[in-house]
């Protein structure tokens, strides 16, 4: 595995537990000290993911960025509709994170539903619940 790549998916990995722990501390107090620390880690795995060519896992993370964007300048609420979508695109993300881990590459898969979901609560629209993460591909 190249050790870029490999970098990332450790990094990332240890953001990813932070941001468990953010979101769980900002659904119970929206303050903006943690909100903006939710951001810039979204932020950082979004930005990467554009340097290494891995547009899936960047669209996801761009999308959930939008809302948080949303959420720091005051354009919308924390609810926890929002934060289970935004955990919704965490859990997207592990999931292709995994499978890069094992093939060293993005899996296919299609994450239209949850990144128009993403993109209507970020433009103030009512969504419905998040779907589940699609089943990792067989090795």
């Amino acid at each position: 595995m190249d050790d870029l790549l490999s970098e990332f998916l450790t990094e990332t990995g240890e953001s990813l537990s932070v941001l468990d722990v953010e979101l769980v501390k900002l659904e119970q107090n929206p303050e903006p000290k943690i909100l903006s620390n939710i951001f810039r880690l979204v932020h950082t795995i979004k930005g990467t993911c554009g340097f290494l060519g891995l547009p899936r896992l960047e669209h996801v993370a761009h999308a959930g960025e939008n809302v948080l964007g949303k959420f720091r300048d005051g354009e919308l609420p924390v609810t926890p509709a929002a934060v289970t979508l935004i955990l919704a695109s965490i859990d997207r993300i592990k999931m292709i994170l995994q499978h890069i881990e094992q093939h060293e590459a993005e899996p296919e898969g299609d994450d239209k539903e949850l990144i128009d979901q993403l993109n209507a609560h970020a433009e103030g629209k009512t969504v419905a619940a998040a779907p589940p993460p699609p089943p990792p591909p067989p090795p």
